[in-house]
């Protein structure tokens, strides 16, 4: 079969067997993304011209991991992320003659809640890396953490034991608690570990390790599991993004963590010390093939405003700048490079 036009070129491209292109778009990615982007692909859904877009989960690395893989319809057209790509994932991509662009979409923060039932936890975040750190130091030395109350880590705190349920190391939200609790809040900050940390010539980079002996238990990148454990377990507490918090604040309450609650309020504020941004990544091979991907993100920016349904469900909105240059990029189209990530 001959093709003589760039349609068709693009259409061998990425289908290989297949006789036309995909007819829905394909999403996959972080949890926490993962509610908004079904708002807005039912929202799409709503237009009898496009079919409803499938969004899947897997975690940030997955949809990272995805949209890079490869262009063809057996390949993700967008991945969600609630970490941003580093620049090995985009070497990743670069490897497979894939680009894409980047659209921040909004900000999120990562809370520690547990049953309304259960102990209120008042923590400082240097208190709360100690706790779910891999390796911490006693006399000087670096061991594999020896605390099993959190009352052990701080008598002000809870005598039970510490048990969190959290996701697991495919997942955005774990990436980024462990670097900025585990990391920044304790090793980066606390002087014994910096002093271990220097006596072993290591650099607080292995904080991000998680505990693996039952205090940390990884609980899969479904958050509404999470939430369906600490309604079963009052002193047990989970990790999970503010939107998860927001849908079951009759049962769950938040730690009120180095004096500030995870509140919309305060997230919006940047009065929140463990928050991060919410991404997702476009394939540029797949725009204009696969139907519905510049109505997809265009769908994006009629409902992430202060007043739209992604912040009624718990999505802490881009400030008007940021919104305003991020529609730009869906326009645009700019090609994501290794600068604009150092």
């Amino acid at each position: 079969m001959r093709f003589t036009t760039v349609a068709g070129i693009m259409t061998v491209v990425l289908t290989g067997t297949c006789a036309q292109a995909r007819d829905y778009i394909s999403i996959a990615g972080s949890s926490t993304v993962l509610p908004f982007a079904t708002i807005i692909a039912e929202q799409l859904g709503n237009n009898p011209s496009f079919k409803t877009p499938i969004v899947e989960s897997g975690g940030s690395s997955v949809g990272k991991k995805g949209v890079c893989e490869g262009t063809g319809t057996e390949f993700t057209d967008i991945g969600n992320a609630s970490s941003r790509m580093k620049i090995g994932e985009l070497e990743f991509c670069d490897k497979n003659g894939v680009t894409v662009t980047e659209i921040k979409v909004g900000y999120d923060g990562i809370v520690v809640a547990g049953s309304k039932s259960g102990p209120v936890l008042e923590i400082s975040k240097s208190d709360l890396g100690k706790a779910l750190t891999a390796k911490v130091p006693v006399e000087g030395i670096m061991v594999a953490n020896p605390y099993k109350l959190w009352s052990e880590v701080n008598p002000e705190l809870p005598e039970i034991a510490i048990r969190v349920y959290g996701p697991p190391t495919t997942s955005g939200t774990r990436a980024s608690f462990a670097e900025m609790v585990n990391q920044k809040g304790y090793c980066k900050k606390d002087p014994e570990a910096k002093a271990a940390l220097k006596a072993a010539g290591q650099t607080d980079k292995v904080c991000r390790a998680m505990r693996t002996d039952g205090a940390y238990v990884e609980a899969g990148e479904q958050d509404n599991l999470i939430v369906q454990k600490l309604q079963e377990d009052s002193n047990a507490y989970g990790i999970f993004g503010f939107s998860y918090l927001d849908q079951n604040s009759d049962t769950l309450r938040g730690a009120v963590i180095s004096g500030s609650a995870p509140t919309f309020e305060n997230i919006a504020s940047d009065n929140y010390s463990v928050s991060r941004a919410l991404y997702f990544y476009v394939k540029h091979a797949h725009v204009g093939v696969v139907p519905g991907i510049k109505e997809f993100m265009a769908e994006w920016t009629k409902h992430w405003d202060e007043d739209g349904v992604l912040a009624e469900n718990g999505m802490i909105p881009l400030p008007d700048a940021e919104r305003a240059a991020y529609a730009a990029a869906m326009k645009n189209m700019p090609v994501l490079t290794a600068d604009m990530l150092e």
